[in-house]
């Protein structure tokens, strides 16, 4: 059995690499990815966390089980709200081979994917790229974006704009051209693409502030009371996501089907039709959306990279 801390995985999932790898696990459509089970659980202290259970598997190949912690509570105190752990089994014959920091994984293959529907969906030709959050992902997501486009701006905004200066600072350091945005509404306004990795519970970003074919790239909503984007900012658009089943009980579209502004048959297409062959960006006018949720289907290919299966 192998162990592969955040460093190895790292190491071991460069973005170019790990972005072809996802394209190419989704055009084979070969995965069996049941739908995950999300359990809410009591804290002590009146709050609630969640636990998440996503499995995958590719028939005779390998066979893996990621579990999630999410506890919201955790950012007032400094501390990750999302903990992982990923474990594979032998596809043939059910042995444990592997276990690996499932944080690292989940931030690698999220921002990964979300760069995977950038490349179909954001235009040649852009040039601002807006980062909304400051927490784990939001690192990741600008270098996977940063790995499909070339950006000659990379804005920061987060709620603490110390926060975002200190992000700002280290993607400068890896060789962005980041820089600390403190108006939302104006980075919007400015952004071709827009990617938003937070645990807001309100819409922070309007389809109004959106920019005429932008692309906007949600990723921190997940549950049904989670949303990052107002009704205007995804009936404005085109729509696609990563998984059908998973994206429409999201806050972000699951909301505006509840006001029968948008409908679940409004999704144009999904990564593994994207990946084969689907046309994802029509023209140089209309703006693109992007929801995802996070599939264990990305897990288990991305798992499977590091561990070379």
């Amino acid at each position: 059995m192998q162990l592969f801390d955040h460093a190895e995985i790292e190491a071991r999932l460069d973005w170019p690499g790990l972005i072809e790898e996802l394209r190419a696990n989704f055009s084979a459509a070969r995965t069996v990815a049941p739908a995950r089970q999300v359990l809410e659980m009591d804290l002590p202290d009146g709050e609630k966390a969640s636990l998440l259970i996503m499995p995958a598997w590719e028939s005779g190949r390998a066979i893996g089980v990621k579990v999630v912690t999410f506890f919201p509570g955790n950012a007032t105190h400094g501390k990750a709200t999302i903990s992982a752990g990923m474990l594979m089994f032998d596809g043939a014959d059910g042995r444990f081979t592997a276990a690996l920091d499932g944080d690292a994984l989940t931030a690698r293959r999220t921002a990964a994917a979300s760069a995977l529907a950038a490349d179909y969906l954001a235009r040649e030709d852009v040039q601002t790229l807006l980062v909304v959050g400051t927490g784990q992902l939001a690192l990741s997501v600008a270098h996977a974006h940063a790995s499909v486009r070339t950006y000659t701006r990379v804005l920061i905004w987060g709620r603490s704009v110390e926060k975002a200066r200190s992000l700002a600072a280290t993607l400068v350091m890896r060789g962005l051209p980041a820089e600390t945005c403190e108006d939302i509404e104006s980075g919007c306004r400015l952004a071709d693409v827009v990617s938003s990795v937070t645990a807001s519970t309100t819409p922070m970003i309007r389809g109004a502030w959106l920019r005429e074919a932008s692309h906007l790239d949600l990723i921190g909503a997940f549950k049904p009371d989670m949303r990052e984007s107002d009704t205007a900012a995804i009936t404005g658009a085109r729509v696609f996501v990563d998984g059908r089943a998973g994206a429409v009980l999201a806050g972000d579209l699951a909301q505006p089907i509840a006001e029968g502004a948008f409908f679940a048959e409004d999704i144009v297409a999904d990564l593994t039709e994207l990946a084969r062959g689907h046309p994802g960006r029509l023209n140089e006018i209309g703006r693109t959306v992007f929801k995802s949720t996070g599939l264990s289907q990305e897990d288990l290919a991305a798992a499977m990279k590091v561990i070379r299966r």
